[in-house]
C-alpha cells in the first residue's frame, strides 16, 4: 500500500519538476526597485524559427527606466545572448516612451510595467523532441530620486517540436507591446531646424482639429532638441506641426529620426516612427481653422435636435409656458424666452466645462458620457417621474429645494430657466444631424473655442423658444388662457411617465434586475415624497405643514441614499442580438479577410435615436434582404456602459456619440460612414455602391 501511495505520489508531483510544466518565463531577479524576467512568447519551438523572446520589467511605484533615446539622463537596458552558442538578439522593438520629468531634466523612459521584445532564430539543427536553452544577460538602470544600475542573469528551457506554440499567458504581453510599438507613419513628414527654434509638419488625411489632441516627438538620437521645452501644437486639416527647440551647439542632421507620438480626442496613444528630410524654413505653425464652420453646424444642429424623440418628453413644459404666455405683455414674453435661453446656454457651457475636466484629467468622455453612469440614469428618471406627479396635481410649488423637477414645472423665470436646463439633460442621448463634427471639433480646440461652439448648440436648441422673445407678437396667436389648461397639464404628464419608464429600462440594460430593483425603490420613496409635500402643502394647520414637509424630505433623501448602490451595481450582461455579432475591430479585419463586407451598427440602450433606426430601417424586410443578397455581417457594438474601445472609434470617425454607422468593403480598406438618421433609401444605396 506504501509503495502505491508513493507511485500515485510521483505521477502528480512528475509535471511540477518536468521541464515541459516550465513556463516560458526565467526566475525572476528581484530588487526593492524593479522585477525583472526573460520571457518567450511561444512555449515550444520549431527548428530554424525565430523565437519571440522579451525582457520583462516591472517596475516600483516612484522608479523608471529608459528608451533607447533616454533623454536628458539614463541608459538604454542591453540584453546579451550567452545560449545557444553563436545565437544574435535582434534588436529591441521598442514601446513608445513617456515623458518623465524631474527637475529641470526631461527623461523618456517607462514606469510600471513594461516589455522591451526581441527575436532571436533557433538553432536549425534542433529536432522535435530536443530542448533550447536560452541563457541571456542584461542589464538595466532605474532612477527616482537617485539611479541604481542592476543587472541579471536568465534561463529559459523550451521544448522543440515541429510546430511552434503560443503560449496562450504570455502571448498578450508581446500583442500589447507590439500594440505600444509605433508603426510606419502614413503621413510625409518633413522638418527645419534653424538655430535654436525647429519645426517637424505632418501632412495628410485624418490630421485635424477633431481627430488629434496632443502629440510629442521623441527624437531617436540624442543632443538634437531641448527635451524639456514645450512643442507647441498646430493643427489644420490634413496639416500637424510641432514646435521644436534645439540647445545651443546642436548638430544638423540631414534627417530628423523619431517616434511622433499622437493622442486622439478619446486620450488614446499612438506611435508612428517618422524619417523627416531637414531643410527650408522653420514653420510657425499658422493656424487656418475654419471656427466659423463648427459654430454653423453647431448651431443646426441644436435647431434640429428639437426635432429629436430624445427632447419630446420636455416639449409638455414648453406647450404649458407657451399656453402660460398666451395674452402676455410682450416684455414678459422676452423674459421668460431670456430665461429659457440662459437655462440652455448655461446647461451646455456646463457640460462642455464638465467634458474639458475629465478630458484633461485623461477621462475618455463624449456627447451623452452621463448616461453610461447608472446613477445618473436612475436619476433623471426619478426627476421626469416627479415631473409627472407635479403635472398630475400631487403636489404643486413644491417646496422640496433642489429638485429641478419643481422649478421646471412651476411658473415665473425659475421655471423657464430649469426648463432649459432639463432640455439639454434629456436631449444628450441624441445626435442629431451636424452636430458630430461640430462636437468633435469643439473637443479639440482650445477651451474658448470649445465653449464657443457649445454655446452655439445651446443657441440653436433654444432658437425655437427665443423667437418669442423676438417676436412677442407670435404669443398673441396662441389659445387664450382657460379651463382646458389645467386638462392639457394633467394630461401632458404622461409624457413624463413615459420617458421615467424608458429610462428604468435602460438601467435594466446597465445595471441588471438589482439595479432596476433599486430604481423601483427609489421611485416609490419619491412617489411617497410627492404625496406627502402635496398633502402639506393642502394642510390649514402649521404642524400638518411641517409633518408633512418633514416626512417629504427625509423619503427624498432615502432615495438619494440609493445612488450608491446604483453606481457600485454590477452591470448587466449584454444580450446578443439574432443575427448580429459583437463588433471588435479584429473580428471587423477577419471578416474583410474573408472577403465579406462589415456593417458596424454603434448604439445604446439609452440613444432613441438609435432605437427608432433599428426598428423602422435596419430590421426593415427590404434592408435585411439587402444585406443576407450581399453576404454583409453585421457587427454591433454597444456603448451603453462606455466602452472605451468604441469611444476610441467613434472619435477615429469625428463623432462624440452614438449612432454611427459605418459599412467596410470586402478585402479591406476605409468604411464609409452613413449618417445618423437613417432611411430604407440611405441603407440600400450605400450597399449599392459598395456592391
Amino acid at each position: 500500500m506504501a509503495r502505491l501511495f508513493l507511485a500515485a505520489l510521483l505521477l502528480l508531483l512528475a509535471p511540477l519538476v518536468s521541464p515541459w510544466a516550465e513556463a516560458a518565463e526565467s526566475p525572476a531577479v528581484r530588487s526593492p526597485r524593479a522585477t525583472a524576467t526573460l520571457v518567450a512568447a511561444a512555449d515550444a519551438v520549431a527548428p530554424g524559427e525565430a523565437v519571440e523572446l522579451g525582457l520583462r520589467l516591472r517596475l516600483a511605484p516612484g522608479w523608471h527606466s529608459y528608451w533607447a533615446n533616454p533623454g536628458d539622463a539614463g541608459a538604454p537596458p542591453e540584453v546579451a545572448i550567452l545560449s545557444p552558442a553563436g545565437a544574435e538578439p535582434g534588436p529591441i522593438r521598442w514601446p513608445a516612451p513617456q515623458r518623465i520629468p524631474t527637475g529641470p531634466l526631461v527623461s523618456f523612459g517607462y514606469e510600471g510595467e513594461v516589455l522591451l521584445p526581441f527575436r532571436m532564430a533557433a538553432p536549425a539543427g534542433l529536432s522535435p523532441g530536443d530542448w533550447l536553452t536560452i541563457e541571456a544577460e542584461a542589464t538595466w538602470l532605474v532612477c527616482a530620486e537617485i539611479c541604481i544600475p542592476e543587472e541579471g542573469r536568465f534561463r529559459l528551457d523550451l521544448p522543440v517540436a515541429a510546430a511552434g506554440r503560443l503560449d496562450g499567458s504570455l502571448a498578450p504581453l508581446f500583442t500589447s507591446a507590439e500594440a505600444a510599438a509605433p508603426r510606419p507613419s502614413p503621413w510625409p513628414a518633413r522638418a527645419a531646424l534653424d538655430g535654436a527654434r525647429g519645426s517637424l509638419t505632418l501632412t495628410g488625411e485624418g490630421l485635424s482639429p477633431a481627430t488629434v489632441r496632443e502629440a510629442f516627438f521623441f527624437p531617436e538620437e540624442g543632443g538634437l532638441l531641448h527635451n524639456a521645452a514645450p512643442q507647441r501644437l498646430t493643427l489644420a486639416e490634413g496639416r500637424l506641426t510641432l514646435a521644436l527647440a534645439r540647445p545651443e551647439g546642436a548638430p544638423l542632421p540631414g534627417t530628423l529620426a523619431g517616434v511622433v507620438v499622437l493622442t486622439d480626442a478619446a486620450g488614446v496613444r499612438a506611435a508612428y516612427a517618422v524619417a523627416a528630410p531637414v531643410g527650408g524654413a522653420v514653420e510657425t505653425g499658422a493656424s487656418a481653422l475654419p471656427l466659423w464652420q463648427a459654430l454653423l453646424s453647431a448651431f443646426l444642429g441644436g435647431l434640429i435636435l428639437n426635432l429629436m424623440p430624445c427632447v419630446f418628453p420636455i416639449l409638455a413644459m414648453k406647450a404649458m409656458a407657451l399656453a402660460r404666455l398666451s395674452g402676455a405683455a410682450r416684455a414678459e414674453v422676452r423674459a421668460h424666452a431670456g430665461s429659457y435661453t440662459a437655462g440652455v446656454l448655461a446647461t451646455f457651457l456646463a457640460l462642455a466645462g464638465v467634458l474639458i475636466a475629465l478630458r484633461a484629467a485623461g477621462i475618455a468622455a463624449g456627447w451623452g458620457f452621463q448616461f453610461t453612469a447608472p446613477a445618473f440614469v436612475a436619476a433623471l428618471a426619478w426627476l421626469m417621474l416627479a415631473v409627472g406627479l407635479n403635472l398630475s396635481g400631487v403636489y404643486h410649488l413644491g417646496g422640496a429645494v433642489g429638485t429641478g423637477a419643481t422649478l421646471a414645472a412651476r411658473g415665473g423665470h425659475a421655471g423657464s430657466f430649469m426648463t432649459g436646463a432639463l432640455a439639454v439633460l434629456v436631449a444628450t442621448p441624441c445626435t442629431a444631424p451636424f452636430m458630430a463634427a461640430a462636437i468633435g471639433t469643439a473637443l479639440a480646440l482650445p477651451m474658448p473655442a470649445t465653449l464657443a461652439v457649445f454655446a452655439a448648440l445651446g443657441l440653436g436648441l433654444a432658437a425655437p423658444y427665443a423667437l418669442l422673445g423676438l417676436f412677442p407678437g407670435l404669443a398673441g396667436r396662441l389659445p387664450r388662457p382657460g379651463p382646458w389648461m389645467e386638462r392639457l397639464r394633467q394630461g401632458l404628464a404622461f409624457p413624463m411617465y413615459g420617458a421615467a419608464a424608458w429610462l428604468a429600462w435602460v438601467l435594466a440594460q446597465q445595471a441588471g434586475p438589482d439595479g432596476l430593483a433599486l430604481l423601483l425603490a427609489g421611485a416609490v420613496l419619491l412617489g411617497f415624497a410627492a404625496w406627502a409635500l402635496g398633502a402639506a402643502q393642502r394642510s390649514a394647520g402649521r404642524g400638518g405643514r411641517r409633518a408633512g414637509r418633514a416626512l417629504a424630505g427625509a423619503a427624498a433623501l432615502a432615495a438619494l441614499a440609493l445612488l450608491p448602490g446604483l453606481a457600485a451595481a454590477p452591470p448587466a450582461a449584454s444580450a446578443a442580438e439574432a443575427g448580429a455579432e459583437p463588433w471588435s475591430a479584429a473580428r471587423v479585419a477577419a471578416l474583410q479577410a474573408e472577403g465579406r463586407p462589415v456593417f458596424v451598427n454603434m448604439t445604446a440602450a439609452w440613444c432613441i435615436t438609435c432605437k427608432v433606426n433599428e426598428q423602422l430601417v435596419l430590421k426593415a424586410a427590404p434592408v435585411q434582404a439587402g444585406f443576407a443578397a450581399r453576404n454583409i455581417a453585421t457587427l454591433k457594438g454597444d456603448w451603453t456602459h462606455g466602452d472605451a474601445a468604441i469611444g476610441a472609434l467613434l472619435r477615429e470617425h469625428g463623432r462624440e456619440g452614438v449612432p454611427l454607422y459605418l459599412l467596410y468593403p470586402a478585402g479591406g480598406g476605409a468604411p464609409a460612414v452613413l449618417p445618423q438618421v437613417l432611411t430604407e433609401g440611405i441603407v440600400l444605396r450605400a450597399l449599392d455602391e459598395a456592391g
